[in-house]
């Protein structure tokens, strides 16, 4: 039996040498001039002349990059009246860093053991995200599993239906499952209830959306976008290089898959994000030439609203679990990921910070390295509980202003396309969404449904 792979094994053609300089690198970094990849990893590194990160060193990136971030933003700091509703852990793709996802089979009504995981149906979906419009959030970010019986639409369901080989497009008919997820379709629709703004469709998922078909990846987005979709969340990008790729996702969509499959959303008039998750196995050279690619995108395309760099939780993952990873990012790396994201994306003028990824101090801390999104409610965050991820899954309104205000900082609710904002005024409660369909003000949860939903995550 061949040995697994593991940290010790890896080697990869790109590595983080160069042949400038550090100093070089910062000094075009403060000027405003446009970075290359060299620059990047000097930035990361805080120079390859040396081993590890030099903390004085890092503080200079960090201030080059808040000193950019209040030249393009300013001082504010947004945020979003959102839900997560992910549709179905069911998967079969097998990505070593990811523990959100079930073995697929075990949904099936004849599997000899119960599944752990979940599947909503569309009416489930739709009565969920009514709910929380009720209470007054506007946005809903859904990113699901890649369940065998979805299909695009009732078209796309016969032709896998009739497919000669549906094990060779990762399909088995709804009737298998005790639970069906409809179509991509169905839960977009139900999903977009009484304007809430739909963020849904990652490239992954557009990717199983057209399996077994000749369709572009513009024709999925058009239909989804009919069906209600508003904008795509850039996930499933990982680290958008093949050799990282090939060791934590070899079964995923390629770099220029989720490439392709971006830029058809925006040739359609769909809004996106973009991504970065990194902290495994990738070096600095691979996450200069994840933001090039991403900054080349944006430059074809304009319509990336803001990018999000996603520190790899590595608890209770596949990587770690089989000593591929001993961990994830430093707190260094994670304030240099932000930092050069900000100096180097110089066409997307919103950089995030996680406070799921990195708790609130120091996401608190992200927005001073060139920051200025803090994410939104969330209501529920299964994803990055299952890998173990200890900082649950609820911000209220009366939280953001507290720890926004706590740093000088200007609170501000805004839409998910960052073009309506509302500065909010901490003499001024009660803190609730006011930009939605129904919010009016009123905070979210209760104070008892509230202290329900912190609960760590590992309980």
């Amino acid at each position: 039996m061949e040995r697994p792979v593991t940290e010790a094994d890896l080697t990869f053609d790109h590595v983080p040498e160069t042949d400038q300089s550090f100093e070089n690198a910062l000094a075009k970094a403060r000027d405003g001039d446009r970075l290359t990849v060299d620059d990047a990893i000097e930035l990361f590194t805080t120079g390859t002349d040396g081993e590890g990160i030099d903390r004085k060193r890092k503080d200079r990136v960090l201030e080059a990059a808040d000193h950019r971030r209040a030249e393009q933003v300013g001082e504010e700091v947004t945020f979003v009246a959102n839900l997560n509703n992910n549709v179905t852990t069911a998967c079969n793709v097998g990505c070593l860093f990811c523990n959100f996802k079930d073995a697929a089979h075990t949904f099936e009504s004849e599997a000899e053991i119960e599944t752990a995981g979940f599947t909503k149906t569309p009416a489930e979906s739709r009565e969920i995200v009514a709910d929380a419009v009720d209470r007054g959030i506007y946005e809903v970010t859904s990113v699901s599993g890649l369940h065998p019986a979805f299909a695009l639409d009732d078209e796309h369901r016969d032709i896998l239906d009739d497919h000669p080989n549906p094990k060779a497009v990762n399909y088995k008919p709804p009737e298998r499952y005790d639970t069906s997820p409809g179509t991509y379709t169905e839960q977009v629709s139900a999903m977009s209830v009484d304007g809430v703004h739909v963020h849904s469709m990652t490239p992954e998922e557009a990717y199983h959306a057209r399996r077994g078909t000749d369709w572009s990846y513009e024709e999925v987005y058009r239909r989804l976008q009919d069906a209600g979709l508003d904008t795509v969340p850039g996930t499933a990008a990982e680290i958008l290089v093949e050799e990282v790729r090939e060791v934590i996702c070899p079964g995923k969509i390629s770099t220029d898959g989720w490439l392709e499959a971006m830029e058809a959303a925006a040739n359609v008039g769909l809004g996106m994000t973009a991504t970065i998750m990194y902290g495994h196995v990738e070096n600095e050279a691979h996450r200069a030439m994840h933001l090039q690619r991403i900054r080349d995108l944006q430059d074809r395309t304009g319509n990336i609203t803001e990018f999000v760099p996603l520190s790899f939780i590595h608890q209770n993952t596949p990587l770690f679990e089989h000593d591929v990873v001993s961990g994830g990012a430093s707190r260094h790396e994670d304030e240099l990921m932000i930092a050069v994201s900000r100096l180097f994306l110089d066409n997307i003028d919103h950089i995030q910070a996680s406070w799921v990824k990195y708790g609130d101090e120091q996401g608190l801390k992200m927005l001073s390295c060139g920051a200025d999104d803090y994410m939104g409610t969330i209501l529920s965050e299964e994803i990055t509980k299952r890998a173990g991820g200890g900082y649950g899954e609820f911000r209220s309104f009366a939280d953001y202003v507290e720890m926004i205000s706590s740093i000088g900082r200007v609170p501000v609710e805004r839409s998910t396309d960052y073009e309506t904002r509302r500065v909010i005024d901490p003499d001024e409660p009660p803190f609730g969404p006011r930009l939605g369909p129904k919010a009016d003000g009123t905070p979210l949860l209760t104070t008892e449904e509230r202290d329900a939903r912190v609960t760590p995550a590992d309980d």
